[in-house]
């Protein structure tokens, strides 16, 4: 089977003020369809980097992305076909304050320009799926921290892109609220069965959500381990006391032993 999406030993290098940082080194990855992958490490290690550039925000310095095995290097303006496959989820969900709920969530549609009942439909499936059925006609204003965020997922789903990239969407959230997040997220992930590259720099949230992670290194940010997570599905909040699940984040820890973990978790 072809994967989904491929980094083929992808580098990206800034110039800043004179300095050269070296973002990305030598970064090789393979996500086939339906996986649900973490990419794990602390601040300034590349992560958010290496989906901006297979999003087209950025492109490699040297290395090739592939995203159905077609390259999206190079290209000066990503197609619309790409684009259409793609759904980015940011830490802060960046709704439009004058929108209500629903409309926030329907935006995407009108810029890719899909109209109809069917499309209606599935905006209101999303807002239902998530439990905002009662607050679809809120403003952004009205409404608590957690259900921004879920807004925030939903509104990337609208256009039913195939691909998920989410760049530490709960990272800004207290740690009950992002537990809850996660496992409907990971309801959301097995309904639909889309391919999600999560962003993330907790253990504990990546170990719980992930099929495999993508430890990361900083100076320069680099692939250190790729580490298969081996427990059953559906993933629950009861797994994280358990041993097996512990022997990953304790593997993950002696992975990144030289970074603080109040910069971790």
């Amino acid at each position: 089977m072809q994967p989904r999406i491929s980094f083929n030993r992808v580098s990206k290098v800034f110039d800043a003020h004179g300095q050269t940082i070296v973002a990305v080194e030598d970064f090789s990855m393979d996500v086939m369809p339906g996986e649900f992958v973490s990419i794990l490490g602390p601040s300034g290690c590349g992560k958010s980097t290496l989906i901006r550039m297979l999003d087209g925000i950025v492109a490699p310095t040297s290395g090739d992305i592939y995203l159905d095995g077609e390259s999206v290097v190079g290209k000066r303006h990503m197609p619309a076909t790409m684009l259409r496959k793609i759904g980015f989820i940011f830490q802060q969900p960046n709704l439009l304050p004058w929108f209500s709920v629903r409309e926030n969530v329907a935006l995407p549609l009108r810029v890719f320009g899909l109209k109809g009942a069917e499309w209606e439909k599935r905006v209101d499936d999303l807002i239902g799926m998530v439990g905002l059925d009662k607050y679809a006609k809120s403003s952004p204003m009205e409404i608590s921290g957690g259900m921004l965020q879920r807004v925030g997922v939903i509104r990337a789903m609208a256009y039913d892109p195939e691909i998920l990239l989410m760049d530490e969407p709960f990272g800004a959230l207290d740690e009950m609220m992002r537990e809850q997040l996660d496992m409907e997220l990971l309801q959301i992930w097995t309904e639909t069965h889309k391919t999600i590259i999560f962003i993330t720099h907790n253990i504990e949230e990546a170990v719980l959500l992930s099929s495999r992670i993508y430890v990361m290194g900083t100076q320069p940010g680099r692939l250190v381990e790729t580490v298969e997570i081996d427990l059953p599905r559906p993933r629950s909040l009861e797994m994280i006391v358990e041993p097996r699940f512990n022997d990953y984040e304790d593997r993950i820890i002696n992975l990144i032993g030289e970074i603080s973990l109040s910069k971790i978790k």
